[in-house]
């Protein structure tokens, strides 16, 4: 049981009818929480809108979304937790850790809905669709996800660029301008040559797109445009699973976005390509 969940039973006698009803429903459905609106779990536990909002005060915490936040956090980092040193610990068999694996990217990826802010997201697309340029950039971890994007909007037709060397974005950067998108991907958004080509980029007038954990990080601040990710792993870990999940998602759907959009102009390039890789083969 996560801490928030143990938090909530503590305090159940001390909590209204109507809050205990929302308790009892959130204890028995710890899951189901993330992807609920207060109208869902107010037609589930059977109380209204406005018990619900006083519930979270009851338990410490100022309003439902980050109820949900924190919720997300802990049943992610509780118990399943695949990323830290803790793992040695566990007597797991490979097919074992195969399915811890599978949950925990399944569950960090339907956390996402519950932090990221489709006004930011609708956002996002409208700078994209007008954008010339477009630059991302991560590292360790984030980089995947950085190179990922590129190879996608490429085949959209941008001209993008992704490449991990600092002083090569530097040079590159000083050519953005208002008219473009930088792309800085940082599951902390403490990552110092994340932050200073963010603020290089910024400086030369282009739009500085976030995709980091919703924390009020120094690169949450900085930016422009924020797409936020779930805190899905301890940031001292052997290696970035669920949250390179989360990133890799956002990536995609902004391509999906943006190819549902441009398709009708780019669908021939996309069978020219095809055409040529068959050809290619024989």
């Amino acid at each position: 049981m996560t801490s928030l969940l143990i938090r909530i039973e503590q305090n159940l006698n001390q909590l209204s009818d109507a809050e205990r009803k929302i308790a009892e429903y959130v204890l028995g459905h710890p899951e189901m929480i993330p992807n609920m609106t207060t109208r869902d779990l107010s037609k589930n536990s059977g109380v209204s809108e406005s018990s619900i909002v006083r519930f979270c005060k009851s338990i410490g915490i100022g309003s439902y979304k980050s109820f949900k936040m924190e919720l997300v956090k802990d049943l992610t980092l509780s118990g399943m937790n695949l990323t830290d040193f803790n793992i040695l610990q566990k007597k797991d068999e490979p097919y074992d850790l195969f399915q811890k694996v599978t949950h925990v990217n399944k569950s960090a990826i339907e956390a996402i809905p519950s932090v990221l802010d489709r006004k930011e997201f609708e956002r996002a697309i409208g700078a994209l669709l007008q954008a010339g340029r477009i630059f991302f950039f991560g590292v360790g971890g984030s980089a995947t996800a950085a190179i990922d994007a590129h190879y996608k909007f490429t085949k959209l037709g941008y001209h993008s660029l992704a490449n991990q060397d600092f002083h090569f974005m530097l040079s590159a950067i000083s050519h953005l301008d208002a008219k473009d998108v930088f792309f800085a991907v940082s599951i902390s958004g403490k990552t110092k040559d994340v932050l200073e080509l963010a603020r290089f980029a910024k400086a030369k007038g282009a739009t500085v797109i976030a995709i980091t954990n919703l924390d009020k990080s120094p690169l949450y601040r900085e930016a422009d445009i924020r797409l936020c990710t779930p805190i899905v792993e301890h940031d001292h870990r052997i290696g970035s699973i669920p949250s390179r999940m989360t990133q890799l998602t956002i990536i995609d759907a902004l391509y999906l976005s943006l190819f549902h959009q441009k398709g009708v102009q780019v669908i021939g390039r996309y069978q020219d390509a095809r055409d040529e890789a068959i050809r290619l083969r024989r």
